[in-house]
């Protein structure tokens, strides 16, 4: 009986590759007929899964789907697996001589894997290790997004699949808002709960990802649009009264996430949505929704900050964190932009490379540990930092590229469309101000979340001129003089 038990014990590991390889060629099957089932699984993990364990008291934190695990993969698994679909959407549209739909990002995107290219050459010739070189604490992550963003313009294509893409979207963030609400009325809201359990603040809250408040925004937005748009959608009253759901209770998670960059965020995200209706729509919606999402926003401000040392009063209270004192010790926000940015001066043109650390990272006491030094909380000088003038000009051209295409979405698509399109510029808007003061780049859901929003107009796009005949006569501009 040992020796059996030892047998199985001993032939686990081939077991396991055995059925990973039955897995992958079963998927590739189902990808080359049907490719969308390979994107769903994939959506829904960066939908409902974690990514951090910051601000947890537990003992035992696992390192979740968006980790290296042991190190052996350059990369995190998730990553080869949308590069994998990619890879059999690629293959599938072949045989249905389905041309790729127009992308003005594919440029933007080789030119990163370019710039990235070059910094692994100069590591190796430098004597850097060719996995701190590729490394999520530099900007591989940008290239990452490439795979994600072809992948659903090869997979949604038609109207229909654009509808269904935006159901799915909607119904997902409907189920993290519900999940989310839930936990902090009953069960004590996000146990990674940095303000009460790091900073002694007595408060709960319902996620504290900011990527589970971008697909609330994302949700919120389609369900905004297919409500209140000039334009009658003829739908399901089970879908109108799913669109009323997701509209209440992604705003209130949102506001429960007593999450600065969100609650900034949410108001960006909702200029952008607003946009979208005609004036006399604009006044109605603001006349009724500013006075309960101001009033929920300024109480749970007061009750975060009130309780924040040094948070001072006033409208500057929200940003007391990042701002120089006039007198006494910088706080460490402050002090490690400037360290960062002192850095990037140094290195103007080609940084100091998505390996470096900036120097005097140790004085900031988040930064006491193995990967000190290589991140900051500010995803522009991030890649400043690491990539210089060079990457801002790609990320310049890179913001310009998406803000052309997006403009021209909202401003023609037609309503069934109008959705998700608005759903993704809504989705970027949001995260501005975590890229401008959090830590996006390092962190690969974030950056998949991100590809998924730059993809939404370009999706939509490619369904509204599919369907271009059908609904050439009805086609409406959105967006009255």
């Amino acid at each position: 009986m040992d020796d059996l038990i030892s047998y199985i014990y001993l032939s686990l590991p081939f077991l396991f590759v055995a059925f990973v390889a039955v897995l992958a060629v079963a998927g590739m099957g189902i990808g080359l007929v049907w490719t969308r089932a390979l994107v769903y699984p994939y959506l829904a993990i960066f939908f409902w899964m974690n990514s951090t364990s910051y601000g947890n008291l537990s003992l035992w934190a696992t390192p979740g789907v968006y980790s290296r695990g042991s190190g052996m993969l350059f990369f995190p698994l998730v990553l080869y697996y949308v590069l994998g679909a990619w890879c059999c959407a690629r293959v599938a549209a072949g045989f249905r001589h389905q041309p790729a739909a127009p992308c003005n990002l594919r440029p933007w995107f080789l030119a990163w894997l370019l710039l990235l290219s070059g910094h692994v050459a100069v590591a190796l010739f430098l004597g850097v290790k060719l996995a701190d070189a590729l490394a999520p604490s530099g900007f591989s992550n940008i290239v990452w997004m490439a795979p994600l963003v072809s992948l659903l313009l090869l997979a949604f294509h038609t109207r229909a699949h654009a509808v269904e893409l935006a159901r799915f979207i909607l119904l997902a963030g409907l189920a993290r808002a519900l999940f989310g609400l839930v936990r902090w009325a009953a069960f004590g809201g996000d146990p990674n709960n940095v303000y009460a359990n790091m900073n002694a603040i007595r408060i709960k809250l319902t996620f504290f990802d900011i990527n589970d408040s971008l697909l609330c925004v994302a949700a919120f937005a389609i369900a905004a649009v297919n409500l209140f748009q000039a334009a009658r959608i003829e739908r399901a009253r089970l879908w109108v009264a799913l669109e009323w759901m997701t509209l209440f209770s992604t705003a209130l998670c949102i506001v429960l996430s007593y999450r600065r960059s969100a609650w900034i965020g949410f108001v960006l995200a909702a200029l952008v949505i607003m946009m979208r209706f005609p004036l006399r729509r604009r006044i109605q919606l603001a006349s009724v929704g500013l006075p309960l999402v101001g009033a929920g926003l300024l109480y749970v401000a007061l009750k975060r900050l009130g309780q924040t040392k040094g948070a001072g009063s006033g409208f500057s209270s929200l940003f007391y964190d990042i701002q120089s004192q006039r007198f006494g010790a910088e706080s460490e926000r402050v002090l490690e932009l400037k360290l960062a940015l002192a850095d990037f001066l140094s290195h103007l043109v080609t940084g100091i490379g998505s390996w470096g650390r900036y120097f005097g990272y140790q004085h900031i006491s988040w930064q006491a540990n193995p990967d000190g030094g290589l991140f900051l909380h500010s995803g522009v000088l991030h890649l400043a930092l690491k990539t210089g003038l060079i990457g801002l000009a790609l990320l310049a051209g890179t913001i310009f590229a998406f803000t052309r295409v997006a403009w021209r979405a909202l401003a023609t698509l037609p309503p069934e469309q109008l959705a998700l399109a608005t759903a993704g510029v809504a989705g970027i808007a949001f995260m501005l101000p975590d890229f401008l003061i959090g830590t996006p780049i390092p962190q690969v859901r974030t950056t998949q979340m991100l590809a998924v929003c730059l993809a939404l107009p370009y999706v939509a796009l490619a369904a509204g001129a599919a369907s271009a005949p059908a609904v050439a006569t009805t086609r409406i501009n959105l967006v009255p003089a």
